[in-house]
């Protein structure tokens, strides 16, 4: 069943890059769905109102998200599974004439931006650099808290890349010209726009601990997720910590902990949208513990509740292989 859920004021619903089959409808407060125009480069930052949803097009086409969606003030919104949304869907033809018509206006409006970078410029900007140079635009402005989040999404994407030391450094002078005060002040008639772009606390907190996990230092990236656990101030972020909390058991080679984290996340939260994945840890832990009966039993679980398209069905497919290999 499609359930409500609370979210506060600059709170994130989910980033740029994030894959989960959840699609929104928002039922009160403000929500921004933030992304940068294809064509020229401008940070976009599309209002959602009351009664419409989003996420729609990466849930149904299975595809990592293409914006962040920030709550921009106290927020409720219902929340679909995409089996849910569908259902739905099929019973609201005004809602699927409503998607059409969405639909229809971005495909064009892209097509239109694609068409323009094409005829106008042969060059192609490397992803890398360009989200490497965000980092330092919104550094030499003195936007810390932008600049923080670029470059540690590029940590995130490019742990080894051209510029993963240049991003290291940046992350310690942004954080310390924050902890020092060193932002540059906001004009008055754009505070409510500069606080509405920063990260919550908690946001920032996970995000970092994605990073540390990035780079392989699990301990410190598991002391990052079990604060945010422990404060419990967001329950998106909580339950997304208990899944990265596990990951970061399995990368320390803590296999038992790891069994035992996951199976408590999975009977507390039977609906988390990374459960299968979970299992599949859960499968890998046995393996590495010897007991690969246990762990076939997992992989099958995990290829029973998939689709043969899904990403997550081709990894316990592949990992019920190797395992049977071993014989």
């Amino acid at each position: 069943m499609p359930k409500a859920l609370k979210y506060h004021a600059n709170s994130v619903v989910y980033f740029k890059g994030d894959t989960n089959d959840r699609i929104y409808i928002l039922q009160s407060g403000k929500v921004s769905l933030n992304y940068n125009d294809i064509e020229t480069g401008q940070d976009i930052h599309e209002l959602i109102n009351t009664g419409e949803f989003f996420g729609v097009k990466s849930a149904l086409g299975r595809y990592p998200r293409e914006e962040t969606a920030v709550v921009l003030s106290d927020a409720t919104m219902v929340i679909f599974s995409v089996p849910e949304f569908e259902q739905f869907a099929m019973q609201n033809t005004r809602i699927i004439m409503k998607m059409l018509k969405v639909f229809s206006n971005q495909l064009r409006r892209m097509h239109k931006q694609v068409r323009n970078l094409i005829s106008s410029s042969s060059d192609g900007i490397d992803p890398e650099e360009g989200l490497f140079k965000i980092g330092q635009y919104y550094m030499n402005v003195g936007k810390y808290h932008q600049a923080l989040y670029a470059f540690r999404r590029y940590i995130t994407y490019y742990p080894s890349g051209n510029y993963s030391s240049e991003a290291t450094g940046m992350i310690d002078q942004a954080e310390q010209r924050l902890q020092g005060g060193g932002g540059t002040p906001p004009s008055p008639r754009n505070t409510t726009k500069e606080a509405q772009e920063e990260l919550s606390e908690t946001a920032k907190k996970y995000y970092n601990a994605v990073s540390l996990y990035s780079q392989e230092n699990y301990s410190a990236a598991l002391k990052e997720f079990q604060e945010i656990i422990k404060a419990q101030q967001s329950d998106e972020y909580v339950a997304k910590s208990h899944f990265e909390y596990g990951r970061c058991l399995l990368g320390l080679e803590k296999y038992q902990e790891c069994i035992q984290h996951f199976s408590q996340m999975i009977k507390h939260y039977p609906k988390h949208p990374d459960l299968r994945d979970a299992l599949i840890y859960v499968g890998q832990c046995n393996e590495k513990l010897g007991e690969n009966e246990r762990a076939k039993s997992f992989y099958k679980k995990v290829i029973a509740m998939s689709s043969e398209n899904e990403v997550v069905y081709r990894k316990a497919k592949r990992a019920l292989r190797q395992v049977e290999d071993k014989k």
